[in-house]
């Protein structure tokens, strides 16, 4: 370890330290690029599911694949009259509508063409439905409105919502950072040295993790890149803000900058290194989900971690050593200044104050987050497909007027896909109860396509698996549509959340164990960060219902909410408790924690304001799951900073004292446990400053 640190903070070495990995990054991202996959029609549903069985047979098909466009034309006022009924039948010719027909609704008010668009990527999905709402607008009758609806015209409207909505992200993320990143430095210059480095850090990310993908064969999308670039962002930013503030610190007391950034590196790389192993591991569990595009994400954001570490611990402590200590102007840290565990701030004072009544401070804590939490029982699963985008788009106005004036499932059937006798599986399909009719869409190659059409308001998951049930004898024979999927696709995210949440929550605790050498320790921090997830779950709620106006929560929400907010949370935990252990041994269980407290809180807490807003700017993205996820992770970051870490840990470390490290105490010093300690205690010596633990 010291060979390392002192290769990478060396007067002769350093230059070179920075410089070639930066090189090595930018070619491999001018040369290499960014992965490229093609987009499987299976690749966002669960595997080993009824309705992506289905989706997959329906690639069989040996014809162009084609998906439905519905065309929606409605009366401005009143009813359709006969001309206008006249002109829409010429439309759907001119349209190329199924049987060249128009349907009128039965209350008159409007009427709906079939189009069938080749289904050959969301490109030309995207450009057919514009050529067809151009006609559409172009053909249709004075007094007639048209809209385009349908799978084709939803997936058109999905493809336009990620239409540089990466490179929107990646500035709004940079823009967050940048402006935090001046506010906590107070320096017009330092501030561009680790952005530059994270900056580098999350494009190289970009281009490893998705050729990296590539070659495994594993599934992502437009929003695997999104959500990986807000992670390496946050998490790379958390670690410079770690490290520079235990070097500003260190130059107080060295001076020789090269000196002085070896004793920062080699405090901060226990902590970073804990951190990122913990969140890797917990990305990784992702691997087990039966999503192919969730399994890329973790995969993706595990190797953007990996990165954002490495670039943090090599290439930023390297690149800031180049520099002289003008570059922390105008707050140029000077030889024989207090540390920041040594000077009276705000830290010490929430420190005295929390040391004076630890358990009234527990009881307040958990109080808090319980009441915040009680909106949990209150949260409803489950999007409907018009409630997935922040803006409404045409194709979902457009549906919401269809169902108005036609049956449910007219724009959108359910399919089933077989390959046995079409005609038996069509009359088992119409004797079902809940059918209103049932059509052979598409045949050949031995698979056949029947579009089905339930009566009532809505297609529900009753319907679906009674006629699950009754096609349950027929051989290679699904149920899939989009209401399938999301009953499948909800089933699915209840399965990951059983398999996965435990394993997390194993794994965080077991590096724990590892990292503390503790019992005690670690099993109240995992409770501290469930405790956590559960309060923003539930404050999230009421934010979502009360502000943003939202009906219910994507499925897949609370998976990933949880993931981030346990990895992410534990990481704000290991900063403190690590420098707890580290001043215990000559200031004892307690007085350590709150000079940990005073050291790490106001660099813990920048780092986690800035973590919340980088989630926040998910919100740039206009579909519901990422606002939602963007909020949780958001909220879940703002308590663990300023509730958690800040008053909950310590006030349990205070409480319980050397019971808290238990079975051993860090350092086996003796510690006296009578009264309740203050930050005025006396201070180690300088002497044990300078050769042994850095306090700052």
């Amino acid at each position: 370890m010291g060979r390392v640190v002192g290769l990478i903070t060396g007067r002769r070495t350093a230059w070179a330290v920075a410089l070639v990995p930066l090189l090595v990054a930018i070619a491999v991202m001018t040369g290499a690029g960014e992965g490229k996959h093609t987009q499987l029609s299976t690749d966002s549903l669960p595997a080993g599911y009824d309705s992506t069985a289905g989706t997959a047979l329906l690639d069989e098909l040996p014809d162009e694949t084609t998906t439905a466009a519905v065309v929606l034309f409605t009366a401005d006022q009143g009813t359709l009259d006969r001309a206008q009924l006249r002109g829409l039948q010429q439309a759907a010719g001119e349209l190329g509508a199924a049987g060249q027909q128009v349907l009128p609704s039965e209350d008159g008010t409007a009427a709906i063409a079939v189009v069938a668009v080749p289904d050959a990527g969301a490109t030309e999905v995207s450009a057919e439905v514009g050529d067809l709402r151009a006609q559409a607008d172009e053909l249709a009758p004075d007094g007639v409105t048209a809209q385009v609806t349908g799978p084709a015209a939803i997936e058109a409207d999905l493809a336009a919502v990620f239409d540089g909505a990466n490179t929107r992200l990646l500035l709004a993320t940079a823009l967050v950072v940048a402006f935090l990143l001046v506010i906590t430095y107070r320096s017009p210059v330092l501030w561009v040295i680790p952005l530059v480095v994270v900056g580098v850090a999350d494009r190289f990310a970009a281009v490893a993790a998705t050729q990296l993908m590539a070659g495994l064969d594993m599934a992502w999308d437009e929003s695997t890149t999104g959500i990986l670039s807000v992670l390496v962002f946050g998490a790379g930013t958390d670690y410079a803000l770690l490290l520079i503030s235990r070097y500003r610190d260190e130059l107080r007391r060295e001076e020789s900058r090269y000196v002085a950034m070896a004793a920062a590196l080699r405090r901060t790389a226990e902590a970073v290194l804990a951190s990122a192993t913990t969140v890797v591991l917990g990305l990784l569990t992702l691997l087990l989900s039966v999503f192919p595009s969730t399994r890329g994400l973790g995969f993706a954001c595990a190797v953007g971690i990996v990165v954002a570490a490495a670039f943090a611990l090599v290439v930023l402590p390297a690149t800031l050593v180049l520099f002289g200590r003008w570059v922390f102007w105008p707050r140029v840290p000077h030889v024989g200044e207090p540390a920041a565990s040594e000077s009276d701030t705000i830290w010490h004072r929430i420190g005295d104050r929390v040391a004076r009544r630890p358990g009234g401070v527990v009881a307040g804590t958990l109080v808090l987050l319980a009441l915040l939490a009680s909106g949990v029982g209150f949260i409803n699963l489950g999007l409907d497909q018009s409630d997935q985008f922040l803006d409404t788009p045409e194709a979902i106005t457009a549906s919401t007027r269809l169902a108005e004036s036609f049956p449910a499932g007219v724009a959108d059937p359910t399919q089933v896909v077989t390959t046995d006798d079409a005609d038996q599986v069509v009359a088992t399909i119409e004797a079902t109860p809940g059918v209103e009719s049932a059509t052979v869409s598409q045949s050949g190659g031995g698979v056949t396509v029947i579009d089905t059409v339930f009566t009532g308001s809505g297609t529900s998951s009753g319907s679906i698996e009674d006629l699950r049930d009754a096609l349950a004898s027929y051989d290679d024979t699904h149920v899939t549509g989009s209401a399938a999927q999301s009953i499948d696709e909800e089933a699915a995210n209840a399965r990951d959340l059983r398999v996965i949440v435990p394993l997390i929550l194993v794994l965080v605790l077991g590096a724990l164990l590892l990292l503390l050498r503790s019992v005690v320790a670690p099993v109240l921090l995992v409770l501290t960060v469930v405790a956590t997830y559960v309060a923003a779950m539930g404050a999230s709620w009421w934010v979502f219902t009360g502000l943003l106006g939202f009906d219910a929560m994507d499925s897949g929400v609370p998976l990933l909410a949880f993931l981030f907010l346990v990895a992410l949370g534990v990481d704000y935990n290991i900063f403190l408790v690590t420098r707890a252990r580290e001043e215990t041994p000559a200031a004892g269980s307690r007085q350590g924690m709150l000079r940990a407290l005073a050291a790490t809180g106001g660099v813990i807490t920048s780092a986690g304001i800035l973590l919340a807003a980088v989630f926040a700017v998910l919100g740039v993205l206009p579909l519901v799951v990422l606002a939602q996820l963007g909020t949780v992770i958001c909220i879940g970051v703002l308590l663990d900073t300023l509730v958690v870490r800040t008053l909950l840990v310590p006030a349990l470390a205070l409480k319980l004292g050397d019971r808290f490290w238990w079975p051993s105490v860090p350092g086996g010093a003796p510690v006296s446990e009578s009264g309740a300690p203050t930050l005025g205690s006396p201070q180690r010596p300088r002497a044990a400053h300078r050769g042994g633990t850095p306090s700052g």
